[in-house]
């Protein structure tokens, strides 16, 4: 079964401190940072990610793209967030897709729940990134572990040959 996730951009954006904190000086590197995020978790879960911002606060309605393979859609002309979710909700609903919506404005939604989304919170959103992240970094940590060589970066490549050598017990 295919997850897809949508994600509220604004939404998360004034909901995460992180990330609230930038958006009222340097809003493009707030959505920017959003993204990396968001992008890392899609890399990490394998979900489909769809992150939809109201066009107002951006020149370029409607506009669609697809960056770090994330969908990121600016609504259209007169279209709020909520609105293009509920209507993205409607055109992937069907057999072997579970939808989750993240967004804090729970009223906002209700129709998209009402088709059969389930709702993630920015909060519960934020925690399964973070999860997801240190996940990433212990097992990077436990592949390093496993496959360094501390003698590795001391040595010159002919030494390293030399003992390679030795240790298949080719002699030199």
């Amino acid at each position: 079964m295919e997850e897809v996730l949508i994600v509220d951009g604004y939404n998360m954006i004034g909901a995460w401190p992180e990330l609230s904190r930038l958006k009222d000086e340097r809003l493009e590197e707030a959505r920017d940072r959003l993204i990396e995020m968001l992008a890392d978790y899609r890399g990490y879960s394998g979900q489909r990610v769809i992150l939809v911002f109201d066009a107002y606060k951006v020149p370029g309605l409607g506009a669609s793209y697809k960056q770090h393979r994330l969908e990121i859609i600016f609504t259209r002309e007169k279209e709020t967030a909520d609105e293009c979710i509920e209507r993205l909700v409607k055109e992937l609903s069907g057999r072997r897709r579970s939808i989750i919506v993240a967004t804090s404005d729970l009223t906002e939604q209700h129709v998209a729940f009402a088709q059969g989304a389930l709702r993630m919170s920015a909060r519960e959103l934020l925690i399964e990134l973070d999860a997801a992240r240190s996940e990433v970094r212990k097992r990077l940590e436990e592949s390093n572990e496993r496959t360094s060589n501390p003698l590795e970066g001391r040595l010159s490549g002919d030494i390293q040959d030399i003992l390679e050598k030795w240790r298949r017990g080719e002699g030199v």
